[in-house]
């Protein structure tokens, strides 16, 4: 019992820490690498999808919000229940004429799958060799962190949400669109 706790205290160490490297230095290295600066042009990719549209690239996206998000593997708890959250708020993102997209290691016949399991109506793009991840500073040995990117209509990084909770990240994201959409507006 003793063990378990010092395992959850220095768990919660290492989560705040890493909570307050994205709000102190947010264009410091986090886990999975160095993270794309702010306020300049986010890395562009291609990457091909599950939903036979070829590849995707985030030109395609141009004069849109993206929501560009990263996670582990499809099928699993947590990436599961993100997606599902990202889907149940689809129409408000549309409301605000913003794309989601999920990016993770997984191959387009998995995504495929996944997407039909779940329901889900946006892309997964398949970034099989983790290019695009060690690209946005999400890699990780063999896969890629859970982290968000917020990138503005004319292809600008503007947030990075790193430490994802996914039973509310959408919500969060959400909220943080809005403020930036007022910022940008002024």
């Amino acid at each position: 019992m003793k063990r378990l706790i010092s395992i959850r205290f220095w768990l919660a160490v290492a989560l705040s820490f890493s909570l307050s490297c994205t709000t102190i230095l947010p264009n410091a290295w986090a886990m999975g690498g160095k993270q794309p600066p702010l306020n300049e042009p986010a890395p562009e990719f291609v990457l091909p999808t599950n939903t036979g549209d070829g590849d995707i690239s985030l030109k395609d996206y141009q004069g849109k919000w993206v929501v560009l998000y990263f996670y582990p593997q499809d099928f699993t708890s947590g990436c599961t229940l993100e997606a599902r959250r990202f889907q149940q708020d689809l129409a408000e993102y549309e409301a605000r004429d913003a794309q989601i997209l999920g990016v993770s290691v997984d191959d387009v016949d998995s995504h495929a799958e996944f997407c039909d399991a779940q329901g889900l109506k946006f892309p997964l793009l398949a970034d099989t060799n983790g290019s695009v991840s060690k690209a946005y500073g999400s890699w990780l040995g063999a896969m890629s962190l859970r982290h968000t990117y917020l990138i503005d209509p004319q292809g600008i990084l503007r947030e990075t949400f790193l430490g994802v909770r996914p039973s509310i990240h959408s919500q969060e994201v959400l909220a943080r669109l809005d403020e930036l959409e007022q910022e940008l507006s002024s």
